[in-house]
C-alpha cells in the first residue's frame, strides 16, 4: 500500500519520521507501509534468525543474522530510490558494526549481506518472488530464500552463471545452503516454527 504520491529521495526516505511507529520500504521513491505481519509470519523470521545465529556461533564466524533491522538499497533503474527491508539477513559482523553508528542501510558500493530471507504474506507474493529476485540478483547476494507458508514450500536462490537458480523444496526435505552448507534443518521444521 503506497501512503503518498509525495517523492522520496534515499536521504528523505532515511531522515522520515511520521510520528508513527510504522515502517516503510522505499519503492520507485515512494513510501510503502509494510503491513502488520501476522502471527506466523514473525514466529517463522524470528525462528530462522535464531537458527542463523546459533549456526554462526557453532561455526565461530564473525556474521550476525538480524531480523527486520537492515535495509538494502536497491539498484532498481529509474529516476527513484528504492530500499528494501528484508526478514533476516545475515552479515558480516564488521559491517553491522559499522551500521550501528548510523542509518541502517547497506548501499549499492557495500559489500552485499551473506544471505536474505522473505517470508511470503498474501500482499508480498509477487514482489518476494519476481521484484526482489531480480533485486538481490542485481546486488550479487549470494542467497535468497523466500519462505512461502501460503504454499507450505521454501524457494532457495543461488547465482548460477549470474543468475538466480530456484529450486523449490516441500514437506520433509533438507534445505540446502551454500552459506551455511552443514546446515540441519528441513521444510517441515521451519513451518513448524507457525
Amino acid at each position: 500500500m503506497t501512503v503518498t504520491t509525495q517523492r522520496f529521495t534515499l536521504d528523505d526516505y532515511l531522515t522520515h519520521d511520521d510520528s508513527t511507529d510504522a515502517r516503510y520500504e522505499l519503492v520507485n521513491g515512494e513510501l510503502v507501509a509494510m503491513a502488520q505481519p501476522k502471527g506466523r509470519h514473525g514466529a517463522i523470521a524470528e525462528f530462522l534468525n535464531d537458527t542463523f545465529r546459533d549456526e554462526i556461533k557453532r561455526l565461530g564466524r564473525e556474521w550476525t543474522a538480524k531480523q527486520m533491522a537492515i535495509a538494502i538499497q536497491s539498484p532498481r533503474g529509474g529516476r527513484w530510490d528504492t530500499a528494501r527491508i528484508p526478514d533476516v539477513m545475515v552479515l558480516s559482523l564488521e559491517q553491522w558494526r559499522i551500521l550501528r553508528d548510523q542509518e541502517a542501510i547497506i548501499r549499492l558500493n557495500d559489500p552485499p549481506p551473506f544471505l536474505v530471507v522473505e517470508v511470503v504474506s498474501d500482499s508480498t507474493v509477487t514482489t518476494d518472488y519476481r521484484t526482489k529476485r531480480v533485486e538481490y540478483n542485481v546486488l550479487n547476494i549470494p542467497e535468497y530464500w523466500v519462505v512461502d507458508p501460503i504454499k507450505h514450500c521454501i524457494t532457495v536462490m543461488q547465482p548460477v552463471e549470474d543468475l538466480y537458480e530456484a529450486l523449490q523444496f516441500t514437506g520433509s526435505a533438507p534445505i540446502p545452503s551454500l552459506i551455511f552448507p552443514e546446515l540441519s534443518l528441513t521444510v517441515a521444521e521451519v513451518f513448524a516454527a507457525e
